[in-house]
């Protein structure tokens, strides 16, 4: 309550003022000094509240703003994410252009990349395998298409212990587990080359591990370092044999010096994923022997280059007449035989498990011949679905290739050739056949297109 002439009375609330407007034509001093003195009054209240409504105003303006900047800000964002996207698209299109890119989901691995499985132990199922499915696993008849890859895994882990590679090595069974799961998620699915045919292969050498009774002859680290390097041969390959990489300049090509890029890459990445704690099994070996089982296993991947295949063949025949176990060079040889034997012995097997197996590597092989002509690399006559078939596909390999190198193994094991020989000459004989069709069908056809041709020139 404010006084409005400090000589008149209080205004309190018992003794309030009271304002009645009179009408008089003459207004006082007082009356116009009260009159100016309330216009004033409404002023000032009537600038306060502009001022607070300027700032609601203004509130109201910059939260608007914000949400602009906020959303120029996102598509700032955007435009430098697809920025980077066409520079990647731009450099993958660059790098293709001048073949120096490898077809792999990467050319060689991060040095800080950290090989791990994408699961761990515990959802990793132990299948209980019967005795019926052990006693199979031993013999090269077992069928590898009927195995989901959590039992193939469980298959594998069976033949670690059986052979007593987990006793006599201190291997802890869950960092085999860890160890094999890793192994399983890097196999690519190509094709041929994926984590089956590493299966495969592993089989096959346990196979033979059992039917030559071969834990009699060498030693156990001999044994470890067989099924390790089968296990290991082909990991991370890209789908492109060794011949694309170094015709088409790539990255691994580059950083081997051409000299077995596949092979170097697959020893790399089987090391990298040793060097993981959780996932080495060798993390009880002592050094020395640490050093003599990597130089093993990498002496056995290498050799299943097949440009090596005749030297390495010839170096084994060498020394087969004198064979000497104790011989550490000649063994050495034979291992390297051994896992060669191993890698391409699909036509051991029966044909319904055999016959699949071409067709996984034609489709490999004439995903790379395409890609070569669009390259315009020069193309393999054997990879060219212009030009190959089945049964020339396979007779000129049995004949040429898997049927001389069994037989010189049979010269040192007389049990292979039973088991393993006689399923090579049945299926090179069925092959044979197929082609005589496959040629008495092309002649049937030309015949019939000579007379249709004839009888269009007639007419």
């Amino acid at each position: 309550m404010l006084s409005i002439d400090p000589t008149m009375p209080a205004n309190s609330e018992r003794t309030p003022y009271k304002v009645i407007p009179t009408s008089t034509g003459q207004q006082t001093e007082k009356e116009e000094f009260f009159r100016n003195l309330l216009a004033q009054v409404i002023e000032q209240f009537s600038r306060v509240f502009k001022i607070d409504e300027l700032r609601t105003e203004v509130a109201s303006q910059l939260a608007m703003l914000e949400k602009r900047v906020e959303l120029e800000g996102l598509k700032v964002v955007e435009i430098e994410k697809c920025k980077s996207d066409i520079k990647k698209m731009r450099d993958e299109m660059a790098a293709r252009s001048t073949r120096m890119s490898c077809p792999c989901k990467y050319s060689f691995l991060d040095e800080n990349k950290k090989l791990m499985p994408r699961r761990d132990v515990p959802s990793y199922p132990k299948y209980m395998l019967s005795q019926e499915t052990t006693e199979a696993l031993r013999k090269p008849t077992f069928d590898v298409w009927l195995w989901e890859p959590n039992e193939m895994l469980s298959c594998l882990e069976h033949m670690y212990h059986d052979l007593g590679l987990v006793k006599d090595f201190n291997i802890n069974p869950i960092t085999l587990k860890r160890w094999l799961l890793c192994i399983h998620d890097n196999y690519r699915n190509n094709p041929f080359h994926n984590f089956r045919h590493c299966f495969c292969v592993t089989q096959m050498m346990y196979s033979m591990i059992s039917l030559c009774s071969l834990q009699v002859k060498l030693s156990q680290m001999d044994i470890l370092m067989l099924m390790t390097a089968s296990v290991c041969h082909d990991l991370d390959h890209p789908g492109y044999n060794n011949t694309y990489q170094i015709n088409a300049r790539t990255e691994l090509a580059l950083r081997y010096n051409d000299i077995s890029p596949l092979e170097n890459h697959h020893c790399a990445v089987a090391f990298q994923i040793l060097a993981q704690p959780e996932c080495n099994i060798l993390c009880n070996v002592d050094k020395e022997q640490f050093k003599r089982i990597r130089q093993g296993i990498i002496t056995l991947i290498l050799a299943t280059d097949m440009a090596r295949h005749a030297e390495i063949l010839d170096s084994f025949k060498e020394i087969l007449d004198n064979f000497d176990y104790s011989n550490e060079e000649h063994v050495t040889r034979l291992k390297m035989v051994l896992i060669k034997c191993c890698d391409i012995s699909n036509e051991v097997r029966p044909m319904e498990v055999a016959e699949p197996w071409v067709d996984c590597l034609l489709e490999e092989y004439f995903m790379q011949s395409d890609r070569e002509k669009t390259e315009g690399l020069p193309v393999a006559p054997f990879m060219d679905r212009d030009k190959v078939t089945k049964p020339t596909a396979q007779i000129g390999f049995l004949k040429f290739v898997l049927i001389p190198m069994f037989e010189t193994v049979t010269k040192l094991f007389p049990e292979v050739e039973e088991v393993m020989l006689q399923p090579l000459w049945e299926s090179r004989d069925r092959y044979e056949e197929l082609k005589q069709i496959d040629d008495a069908m092309k002649e049937l056809q030309k015949k019939k297109n000579e007379t249709l041709a004839a009888g269009n020139r007639e007419t």
